[in-house]
Order: structure tokens, then sequence, then C-alpha cells
């Protein structure tokens, strides 16, 4: 039974490792979200043309916040300025560049009410997609479990306490799933 209970911890702790990946997922999806403030993480998934390697944005220069709804960004070498520029129109965050010659200036605009909404509907999906996975991460677990108990490798009893562990762990994530949310819409709410 002992080896059993090595791999039921095993298979607890590989539970609780994917429901934190799918909450930091959730967080990461978020902060790509642009709320009308200047934020660097909305250009995470740009990559630009670095001497024939592509290459995050944040790799080829300086990237700064100017009051509040302006991000710059200096890029080490001056000869990068066209390319980073076209990357970022090609990666359709919704911000037009504007180049000065020696930086490149991203202005956010302010959010009208109907985008506020429309971007409140899109994080409540977001939201409800990360408890889905949760859940199926929850039924794979149990699924494995169940059949432990069926093989007789755990007690029923024992079957019983593992399924609260992990109701447990998926109570948690879901609760931080609701928060991060809850959080999301107020800050795109926020005027």
């Amino acid at each position: 039974m002992a080896a059993d209970m090595e791999v039921v911890t095993l298979i607890l702790e590989e539970n609780k490792e994917r429901l934190e990946k799918t909450v930091t997922v959730l967080k990461n999806e978020y902060t790509l979200i642009r709320v009308g403030r200047a934020n660097p993480h909305v250009l995470d998934r740009v990559q630009v043309d670095y001497y024939g390697q592509m290459t995050p944005i944040n790799q080829v220069g300086n990237m700064s916040v100017q009051d509040g709804r302006c991000l710059v960004i200096t890029p080490w070498d001056k000869s990068m300025l066209k390319g980073i520029e076209k990357a970022i129109l090609a990666s359709n965050v919704g911000i037009t560049p504007t180049n000065d010659g020696s930086v490149i200036r991203l202005v956010f605009p302010e959010l009208t009410e109907e985008r506020r909404k429309e971007l409140c509907k899109q994080i409540r999906k977001m939201g409800e997609e990360s408890k889905v996975a949760v859940r199926n991460i929850r039924r794979d677990t149990l699924d494995t479990l169940k059949k432990m108990n069926k093989n007789k490798e755990v007690t029923d009893d024992e079957y019983a306490g593992f399924e609260k562990d992990v109701d447990k762990e998926v109570a948690k994530s879901i609760e931080m799933v609701d928060k991060l949310t809850a959080e999301k819409e107020k800050d795109v709410m926020t005027v």
C-alpha cells in the first residue's frame, strides 16, 4: 500500500500544479488586455526580426511608460525602428505606432463605454474557459483515482478523502479565477 500512496501523492501534486498553471495562464491573458493605460505587456507576444532572428520586442530596446497613456520604445539599435514599427502594425494590438526617428511612441486611446463592455464580456468568457479547464482537470484526476479504487489500490474511504482534497484545490482555483475576473472587470470599467 505504501507504493500506492506515493502514486496518489504524485497524482494529487500534479493536480495542484495543473490547477495553478491554469490560474497563471489566465493571469497572463488578462495582462494582455489593454484598458486605456499604457501597459508594456500588451506587446509581450510581438516579435521583431532582429538580424535574421525573431526576437521579443522587449529584448531589442527599452520600454517605458510616459504620462500613463503613452508607451515609449527606445531601440538599442536605431536601424531597428522600421522593423519594430512593422512588427507592431502586423501584430494587430490595435494601436498605431509613431516613429520620430529615435523612438517609437504608442499612444493608448481612452476606451469608450461600449468598448469597455465588450472587454468585460471577453474577460468573463476567458474566466469561464478557465473554470471549464479547472473542472476538466478535476474530472481527469478523479477518473485516475477511481481506477485505482476499482483496482483495489486504494480503499473507498481513502478515495473519499482524496476526492475531498481534490475538491478543496478545485474550489481554491475557481475562487482565484473569480477574483481575477472581478479585478480585471473593475479595472476595465474604471474610467
